[in-house]
Formats: structure tokens, sequence, C-alpha cells
């Protein structure tokens, strides 16, 4: 039986990576012998300190799926900026039609976020933020737009760094 929007699995290896399944769809596609059964499955993968990525992986059984969409999450992780359990600044990610906005929260509000949004946050490291979704309700497009949003973080010394000033002036 497919997996489909429900919780996401938690899995923790040798490697010290954060797997979570957030979806497994079965596909068919008729050809003219009948109809023929295949799985996509979505994963995030992060090492809950500040690297995240997510995959997709097609096969004709769900753990082969899983374990591509592992592999190609693995090679496709990128560093976010974080400031302790939150994050820089408020931003927009948007993927498709779906957009995430995400807002830095204090320490001890929590992740205030749903479904596949929530599994990226966890896998990232983020502990506390408030997050709303708009447009759609897709698992791989809010994914894909929470990561996206996450990407285009900036750090404090990296604003400086791009309008050469120091840290201090870009404070006030």
């Amino acid at each position: 039986m497919a997996r489909e929007n429900k919780a996401p699995r938690k899995q923790e290896e040798k490697d010290g990576l954060c797997k979570k399944l957030i979806s497994v769809n079965r596909v068919t596609k008729v050809v003219k012998g009948g109809r023929k059964m295949r799985f996509a499955a979505l994963v995030v993968v992060g090492d809950e300190n500040g690297r995240v990525a997510c995959g997709m992986g097609k096969a004709n059984e769900v753990p082969e799926a899983i374990d591509k969409a592992t592999a190609q999450a693995k090679k496709a992780m990128k560093k976010v900026a974080l400031v302790g359990t939150t994050i820089p600044h408020e931003t927009i990610g948007k993927f498709g039609r779906g957009s995430i906005v995400m807002l830095p929260a204090e320490e001890g509000t929590g992740v205030i976020a749903g479904g596949p949004v929530r599994a990226v946050m966890e896998a990232v490291g983020i502990r506390d933020i408030r997050t709303k979704s708009h447009g759609t309700s897709n698992p791989i497009n809010m994914v894909k737009a929470a990561i996206a949003g996450l990407y285009g973080l900036k750090s404090i010394e990296q604003v400086a760094a791009l309008r050469g000033k120091t840290v201090e002036e870009i404070k006030g």
C-alpha cells in the first residue's frame, strides 16, 4: 500500500544524516500489455546542523525508490544560513504555484509548520520558526518551495561582505 501525505518517517543511519520520507506515489503507465506500476518517492535529507536537500526517486519497488531518492538528496545537500535555532530573516520560498512564508521566531516557539514543511525544518535543524504555505498543498511543491526559501537566506556576515561594510555597520 502506498504512503500518501502521512507523517514523515525519520531514519538515522551511521552517516549521521536525518532522512525523512515525505511521500510515496504509485504511478501507472498504460502499455499494450496492460498497466505497468512504478513508485515515486520524495525524501528530505539533512544533518540537523544547517545542511539540507530533497530527492526524488522512481523504481519498480518502494524501497528501491526510497534509496534512489536518498542518494540524490545526499548529492544535492547545501548549507543554509542559521542564527541559533532559527533563521536570520524572513523569507518567501516559491516553487510552481506554491509559496512558503518563513518567519524567524523566538527561542521556545517551536516549529510552527504543516506536514512536509515541518519535515524540512526538522531535517535542517531549525527548532524555532513560523511558516505559512500558500497556493498548493502538493507535498513535492511545498518541499521544493521551502528548500528554495532556505537556500535564499543570507547571514549578516554575508550581507556585510556583499555591501563592503563591517557587521557593526550593518547592525547599526
